[in-house]
């Protein structure tokens, strides 16, 4: 927490809790705590690492107490929680002491995970607005009356007019089925979280190696000598990670460098504190890259074997003098000096970041420059190094891998006619009724399968509603929008996304809370709120960031008249006709889908990531023996998983009857395939420009191949005379796929991945990573301003892009930052996390444990600008942005930001430029504390590959409210 206030919690109507009492009335914290029956030693316990967290009476004495293990539903850590179970009652919790990731940790949000299951500001039953009033309905009533708008709306305007925006808090059953649910429907139009988190790591991560995720792990960092941390807080945004940094820190005396605009509570652990100025990442590394080339402190001989392209960015890397990066990050030469010499000193290193080097314009070329300096330091397929990518929500990892995207199908293989091939065999699906199902769209004299065209990304799905439809690169405007699982207030633009919900025929919000959705708009009608359930109500796997699944075990009931998101979706295409289709190899008890047979389905389906080993035997037998794991390298050490990686980290190649253990370090040579080790990933080719680009001399232990080579085919077991080792019924299996040209991605046997491991050599290829990547807009990182800067002088140096259309939206660059909007806008405006919440806030916000902690919005202020614009601390301030918003919050008068610099966080909603929207909420449901969200102010400006959004340095000012 930043600061436990006493002015007051929560205002308005309560219906049924300890807090009806209260909230008509301003409270001080002491009074809170006693009316509350909790003592401030117990409310203390739930922000301390680890405890014991008990708050309700079951509704019957005397009944068995039953443990279930689930896991957290916040962070992407992974933590595990035990929850107590007494007469279906949810009666207490504690960490999970086995657990090889918390090692029976919880931070605050952790502990009191129990309330957000149980909790009374949750939706309880479904509902549609009548008149501007939130009216109850049943069921019933609302997948006829939303399915009739939907079916109307596709045949007026056709599929790709209705918009399926999904949610990292699915399960990955879940997730699976909802990607599989929008291909049913007949659209692209689908999306969730990722794209505004991590979209821009996982495009520029997977086009450098392979793979577009955490290369090592939360664990593994126990072995790293150094840790380079830029653009992340995990002492407030992944608090029990610190864990296991502290461990490396105390343990290896492994210098902690944190680079970040703010000083936040991770830089208050740090060695050495970099202060940088807000979007000149790019910059800072190649600042870096600079002192390592110039030193000789690269890896040479690493490089010369397993990377392309290195001499490219020498080029660019010699521009970036001491002098000239100074001038654009703000970091003296002498400081970078001495990071490249810790870095260099102090190997394996790893690096980490998060989304304050993802959410930006060039947010890919951040990603990739983070990439390129671990290749030069030789870091790369190391215990202890890698690239360990923080995500954010407890399964946007595996809601990405399992496809809720726009522009690709469960396990990234993409929108091409021979993906759709694919996953029409793994669903037994006719394909051409599958292409049936979309549009295809006549522009230009041309047609256009919508089937194979990247959706609209959730980023910018307000313009799918707003833009002209002759500008949009589909055959209509969005005019159905369903937000399942996802905080609005988390995106930019808010008053046209306000304007965009008005637009809209039809407005469907599925999740636990109402959220912000719920009250931005002012609309009349067309606008349901469907009751889901939480995590906690429902079972299923669940991965990690460092790619590890978890089995949740189902801790209660349903609550209230709400239904599990796989339920939901059955009743959806019960309603459109397709459920004995979508469902054929699904088993359905009542009305809910078997969750253990949707996870068999993906297995048999997602061959390019190894998501085809990790059964639901398999992962409930690591659940049940948590304690086998060694808490480093999470290798069972005996017992009945003896020999697996915890929770097989993907790649698990084959089938689960092959029992790989996973792959807890990726590209790491060092082992065998079938023992975890692995190469670079031969995605890219093999040869530009009469240059090699397989491995040079290298290869992974024990591999029969002595050197660099391609991915696998049938052809290719055939020319090196393995095609013998394939079972009768494996080669079957190939000859009905397409023959010879059948490759380790699209066997559906598992037979060439299972042959290629047996003489231990890597399915996709042993390849070299690429320093450039030819195919994007920057081939090698660059540094460019943001959109909306206050550097003036750097404009011309270092531009934009040009405007273009792409992802089938209009897209502004140049247009935007040739205006000069510094003048009435002279602050840089950055924004992130909180410990007390988690993203958009609706669940965290209406949990009074977490509640009571932060109870005010706020923006921290240097105390020079703040004296410079006659700013008190803890006075209410106005903060406008220059695209014409404004928002009211309190100021923190703070040196965590430098001067020209502020923050706020982005947990926050359900104020609307100074108004308080409380009584919109349908009774009841309202979370405890609302506030303005900095998002409201936060402007235009997205990634010219993935459409990540800019939030991280836009301008504003501000002044006394």
């Amino acid at each position: 927490m930043l600061r436990k206030k006493t002015n007051g919690v929560a205002k308005g109507p309560r219906a049924g809790s300890l807090l009806s009492s209260l909230a008509a009335k301003t409270m001080d914290r002491r009074g809170f705590l006693a009316a509350s029956g909790v003592t401030v030693g117990g409310l203390a316990a739930l922000s301390l690492t680890s405890g014991r967290v008990e708050a309700a009476t079951p509704s019957t004495e005397g009944g068995k107490i039953v443990r279930k293990k689930s896991v957290c539903t916040h962070c992407s850590v992974g933590c595990t929680v035990e929850a107590e179970v007494q007469n279906g009652t949810w009666i207490g919790q504690e960490p999970g002491w086995d657990s090889p990731f918390n090692l029976g940790a919880h931070c605050a949000k952790g502990a009191s995970v129990r309330e957000h299951a149980h909790g009374e500001r949750r939706l309880k039953y479904p509902m549609k607005m009548v008149g501007g009033q939130w009216q109850k309905i049943s069921w019933d009533e609302a997948i006829n009356e939303i399915g009739d708008k939907m079916l109307q709306i596709r045949e007026e305007s056709g599929p790709d007019s209705v918009y399926w925006l999904g949610s990292a808090k699915f399960n990955n059953e879940q997730s699976y089925l909802f990607r599989k649910f929008a291909a049913y429907w007949g659209t692209n139009n689908v999306d969730h979280q990722a794209r505004i988190c991590h979209s821009t790591t996982v495009a520029g991560v997977a086009n450098t190696w392979g793979y577009g995720a955490m290369t090592n792990s939360y664990n593994d960092i126990h072995n790293s000598k150094a840790i380079f941390l830029i653009g992340g807080n995990p002492a407030e945004a992944h608090p029990v990670s610190l864990l296991h940094l502290l461990k490396a820190k105390e343990e290896n005396n492994a210098p902690l460098i944190v680079c970040d605009p703010r000083f936040t509570r991770t830089a208050a652990h740090a060695d050495e504190y970099v202060r940088f100025r807000p979007g000149s990442d790019v910059a800072l590394v190649w600042g870096l890259l600079w002192h390592i080339f110039e030193n000789s402190w690269e890896d040479k001989e690493f490089i010369r074997t397993r990377v392309y392209g290195m001499d490219d960015i020498r080029q660019e890397v010699k521009k970036w003098n001491p002098e000239e990066v100074e001038r654009v990050t703000g970091v003296p030469g002498a400081q970078l000096e001495r990071v490249a010499r810790t870095l260099a000193n102090n190997r394996p290193g790893t690096v980490i970041w998060c989304m304050g080097g993802t959410q930006h314009t060039n947010g890919n070329n951040n990603t990739r420059a983070y990439c390129v300096l671990q290749l030069a330091l030789g870091n790369m397929g190391a215990a202890g190094g890698g690239t360990n990518i923080f995500r954010g929500h407890d399964n946007v990892q595996g809601a990405t891998d399992l496809g809720v995207l726009a522009d690709t199908l469960p396990g990234y293989y993409g929108l091409a006619a021979g993906s759709w091939a694919h996953w029409a065999r793994v669903w037994e699906e006719d394909l051409d009724w599958l292409k049936g199902r979309f549009a295809v769209w006549d522009k230009d004299g041309k047609s256009r399968a919508m089937m194979n065209e990247k959706g609209i990304p959730v980023s910018r799905w307000i313009d799918g509603v707003l833009e002209a439809k002759e500008n949009l690169e589909q055959p209509d405007n969005t005019r159905a929008m369903v937000l399942w699982g996802h905080a609005p207030n988390s995106q930019t633009r808010m008053l046209e996304m306000k304007e965009a919900m008005e637009k809209l025929d039809l407005l469907v919000v599925v999740d636990p809370f109402p959220t912000v959705s719920a009250v931005l708009h002012d609309r009349k009608d067309g606008a349901y709120l469907l009751p889901a359930t939480t995590q906690f109500e429902t079972s299923g796997s669940v991965t990690a960031s460092n790619r590890s699944l978890q089995w949740r075990e189902k801790v209660v009931e349903p609550l209230f008249d709400s239904k599990v998101d796989h339920e939901i979706m059955k009743l959806f295409a019960d309603k459109f006709g397709f459920t004995d289709r979508m469902f054929r190899n699904i088993a359905i008890e009542g009305n809910e889908p078997v969750v253990e047979d949707i996870t068999r389905e993906f297995n048999r389906g997602m061959w390019t990531i190894g998501y085809t080993g990790q059964s639901p035997e398999r992962l409930k037998k690591h659940m049940a023996n948590q304690h086998h794991f060694d808490k480093t390298t999470l290798r069972a050490v005996g017992g009945p998983c003896d020999g697996d990686i915890y929770g097989l980290p993907w790649p698990s190649w084959g089938t689960p009857e092959m029992n790989h253990p996973g792959t807890h370090v990726l590209y790491d040579m060092s082992l065998p395939v079938s023992k975890g080790g692995l190469t670079f990933r031969a995605r890219f080719g093999v040869e530009r420009n009469g240059e090699n680009l397989l491995a040079d001399g290298v290869y992974s232990k024990n591999s029969e191949i002595k050197d660099g080579y391609p991915e696998f085919t049938m052809q290719m077991l055939m020319d090196l005379g393995w095609d013998g080792d394939l079972t009768a019924e494996e080669r079957a299996s190939i000859d009905a796929v397409a023959g010879p040209e059948t490759n380790w991605k699209t066997d559906l046997s598992g037979g060439i991945q299972r042959v290629a491991i047996k003489h231990e050599c890597a399915p996709f290829g042993n390849a070299k990573a690429r320093a450039i990547v030819w195919n994007f807009p920057d081939p090698v990182p660059l540094h460019r301003e943001p959109l909306y800067t206050n550097r003036r002088d750097l404009v011309e140096d270092y531009p934009t892009y040009e405007d273009k259309t792409f992802w089938r939206v209009p897209t502004l660059y140049e247009s935007i930052q040739k205006k000069d909007f510094s003048k009435d806008f002279p602050i840089i405006l950055t924004s992130g996390r909180l410990v007390e919440y988690e993203g958009g806030g609706d669940e965290t916000r209406s949990n009074p444990w977490l509640a009571e902690l932060q109870q005010d919005m706020f923006i921290e202020v240097n105390p020079r600008d703040a004296n410079n614009m006659n700013i008190r601390d803890g006075k209410d301030v106005w903060v406008s942005g220059p695209e014409g918003a404004r928002i009211k919050v309190k100021a923190m008068v703070t040196e965590r930001v430098g001067e020209g610099v502020a923050f706020m966080p982005f947990h926050f909603g359900g104020h609307l430029e100074g108004k308080d929207l409380r009584d919109k909420y349908p009774k009841g449901s309202d979370p405890y504390v609302l506030g303005e969200s900095t998002n409201t102010v936060q402007t235009y400006g997205y990634d010219s590959v993935t459409q990540m959004q800019e939030t991280k340095c836009t301008l504003c000012s501000i002044m006394p409210a």
